[in-house]
This record gives structure tokens, sequence and C-alpha cells, in this order.
């Protein structure tokens, strides 16, 4: 059964926990800045949301790389990048809507989520569960059904 990233934003202190495990896991130093999620602070409410790449099941990103430089891991059905393959032509961060795929200057290629294999490093650090990883199962619309039902038997 595939899993993936489920995120409630409404947990979410923005201790950036999440920023900082995945860096220190991917880059191998506490530095937010090379994290492959990101925590968007919205100040005049005092709420936070952490994002990252969704894992689209029709990736733009992957249909835009003329270089076939991202694959779909068999393990773990996430996007991933194949660094042997990618020549940091960047058409993918223009491709994905959501901006979760990023150029590194530091290396010429482009980094996303890549779920950390299975064993994604922003879950495993969230004090809050904010982020979890769940069964793929569960999330998209059996989730916001099965969470319309709970609210109409609620309101009965």
């Amino acid at each position: 059964m595939q899993r993936a990233l489920h995120i409630n934003p409404v947990k979410c202190t923005g201790c950036l926990q999440c920023e900082m495990a995945c860096s220190y896991e991917n880059e191998g130093m506490f530095n937010p800045a090379r994290s492959r999620i990101k925590v968007f602070a919205f100040h005049h409410e005092g709420r936070f949301a952490p994002y990252t790449c969704t894992q689209c099941a029709e990736a733009w990103c992957m249909k835009a790389c003329p270089v076939d430089a991202i694959q779909i891991d068999a393990q773990t059905g996430a996007k991933v990048i194949v660094n042997s393959r990618c020549v940091g032509c960047k058409v993918c961060t223009s491709a994905c809507p959501f901006g979760t795929v990023n150029y590194s200057s530091a290396t010429g290629k482009v980094v996303k989520c890549d779920l950390c294999g299975g064993d994604p490093a922003c879950a495993n650090a969230c004090p809050t569960e904010a982020i979890t990883y769940i069964d793929a199962d569960w999330t998209g619309l059996d989730k916001m059904r099965a969470s319309a039902e709970q609210t109409l038997s609620g309101a009965a």
C-alpha cells in the first residue's frame, strides 16, 4: 500500500522542526533554507502552514522534464529526481504549479521531496503531528468524504 504525507496546518506551531529534520536528512546540515519542506507563516493571523511536494498523480514536473530525470520510485510512489540525469535546466521548476521543485545552486540540479525513501524526516520530527505519513487511501477525496459525513452526522 502506498503512503503519503498528510499536512494539517491547524496543528502547526511554526517550530520549523520539519525544515531542520529535512535539511539534515537530505543535506547533512541544519539549514532550513536547504529544506525540501517549507513552513509558510501567516503573521497577521498567527498561523503556519507546512508545504512540500504533493506527489501529484499528474506530475507536471515529471512530464516537463526533457531528459526524464524525474522518475517514480516503485516502493514509495514518490516522484524523485535522478541526479545523474538532471541537467539543471529548471523546466520542472516552472512546470510545478505549487513551487515545490527548486533549483540548488550548490549542486546545479533541482531538488524536491522524495519522501525520504519511505521514512519522511519531517513527519518523524513534527511534535504536534501537523505532518503525518499515512496510507494514501486516506487522503484526498476519501478523507474529504469521511470528514463531511462526520460533520453531517454530528449536526443531526
